[in-house]
């Protein structure tokens, strides 16, 4: 899932005398997971079934998989369409791509969003299903891939652990020292030192940022967390979104989409549905809800909150 990824448990984990065989686990389950939803691999489930978007062909995909693209378009029904995982053909075009697809869905790319409320996912029969357009599971299935490791982990006695892919972690129980497990939110400027430092234990950490995944296409600076009513990079005043949250799936969605809803909006937003949010502006503050500055220990002091 181009993340490094790493594994953590405390004093306390169960199964830490098990340490290689635990690690084991988590590796294996994120291959499983690659294999089932990437989009870079031509290999992959999510690829084959993505080369029959708009086709009406169904397909029967592996409980994970299937589970993802339930949880995907779930989502996007809850958010009301700002979650919206049928932005493949767009990546694509601005030039991040993955595995070709094929002339799949071709009209879904650029200006065209016509189907934009309908469902990403069409049921046919009990286990079969198909896409009208192409899906990129992305961050979502990151974040549930993060809920499925630390799972079987708990089953395997372990409470105390953290699970980290990239900017995306789960931490349960206790931190090595015996207190909640220290974060530090980073700078989306690049600075090595954070611009807070929180604490966490039951929750999952996501962050939607434009700082590692950003190119040049056609003479513009680009980024790939897109605004799916366009199909462009989202322009929206801010440079990182990052949220606490009880499941990884779910702090994964809440991110990108409090991210697309921009500096005007995202702190009513935010604060209306509950959740702790930290957020960088283009210029470098930092800025949080009233739940997030409850897990805040400390924030430099350029941070300019």
């Amino acid at each position: 899932m181009a993340s490094p990824l790493r594994l953590t448990m405390g004093d306390g984990s169960a199964g830490a005398a098990d340490a290689a065989g635990l690690w084991a686990t988590v590796v294996d389950e994120f291959e499983a997971a690659e294999a089932a939803m990437s989009r870079f691999r031509d290999d992959s489930e999510l690829t084959a079934l993505n080369r029959t978007a708009g086709s009406g062909i169904a397909l029967r995909p592996s409980p994970r998989l299937r589970r993802a693209l339930v949880a995907a378009d779930r989502a996007h029904r809850i958010t009301g369409g700002r979650f919206d995982p049928r932005v493949l053909r767009d990546l694509d075009r601005l030039g991040y791509r993955g595995a070709d697809v094929g002339a799949a869905g071709a009209g879904s790319a650029g200006t065209d969003r016509a189907d934009a409320g309908g469902p990403v996912i069409e049921r046919v029969g009990r286990d079969a299903l198909a896409i009208a357009r192409p899906i990129d599971l992305g961050g979502i299935g990151k974040g549930l891939t993060l809920r499925w490791a630390a799972a079987l982990l708990t089953d395997r006695g372990v409470d105390d652990l953290m699970i980290e892919a990239g900017g995306d972690l789960v931490a349960l129980g206790r931190s090595p020292d015996g207190g909640p497990w220290r974060l530090g939110i980073e700078d989306p400027a690049g600075d090595d030192a954070p611009l807070a430092v929180i604490v966490v234990s039951g929750l999952a950490v996501a962050t939607s940022s434009t700082r590692l995944q950003r190119w040049t296409a056609n003479g513009r600076s680009v980024h790939h967390l897109l605004d799916p009513r366009t199909g462009e990079p989202a322009d929206v005043g801010l440079a990182a979104v990052t949220v606490a949250w009880p499941d990884p799936a779910w702090a994964e969605v809440w991110s990108k989409v409090l991210f697309l809803g921009g500096r005007n909006r995202i702190a009513v937003e935010a604060r209306s549905r509950g959740l702790a949010a930290w957020w960088v502006t283009e210029d470098g503050t930092l800025e949080m809800t009233a739940a997030a500055r409850r897990l805040t220990i400390w924030v430099a002091a350029e941070a300019g909150t």
